[in-house]
């Protein structure tokens, strides 16, 4: 049995008897993508890095991210949205503006967050009670 295990996991021999040295398995991603993969990858890091820096940036200044966000167009109507970083459903995103339909001036528009300690409690309220068309 020992005999027949170390036949197996020998090497095996070249012409002149010396044993052929076996490939070594990459270790990583790094070694098995090709250079355009590995730029690819650093680009979407990239995007991913300036999206969640930019929603660090954001939140810290007090804007607010999720189902029911104020938001004013440029007209200066004020109504609620759902509002996520980096995806949109029902808005075209242009950084930190975003086309969109305005339920209380019924017209397409850009949009913008609105920071809540920005806004009146009458504002506010008016701003909860008019939200935009739901997801589709």
């Amino acid at each position: 049995m020992c005999v027949l295990r170390r036949l197996l996991t020998t090497a095996p021999a070249r012409r002149d008897g010396r044993p052929v040295a076996r490939a070594r398995r990459p270790s990583n991603v790094w070694s098995v993508t090709s250079a355009k993969g590995k730029r690819r990858l650093l680009i979407f890091a990239g995007f991913v890095a300036g999206y969640a820096a930019g929603t660090i940036i954001a939140l810290r200044q007090g804007y607010s991210f999720g189902w029911n966000v104020p938001v004013q167009c440029r007209r200066g109507h004020l109504f609620s949205t759902i509002w996520i970083p980096g995806a949109s459903v029902k808005a075209l995103r242009l950084g930190y503006w975003r086309v969109q339909w305005c339920p209380v001036g019924r017209h397409v528009d850009l949009v913008r967050l609105v920071r809540d300690a920005d806004l009146t409690e009458a504002e506010r309220s008016f701003a909860a009670a008019h939200h935009d068309v739901p997801v589709p």
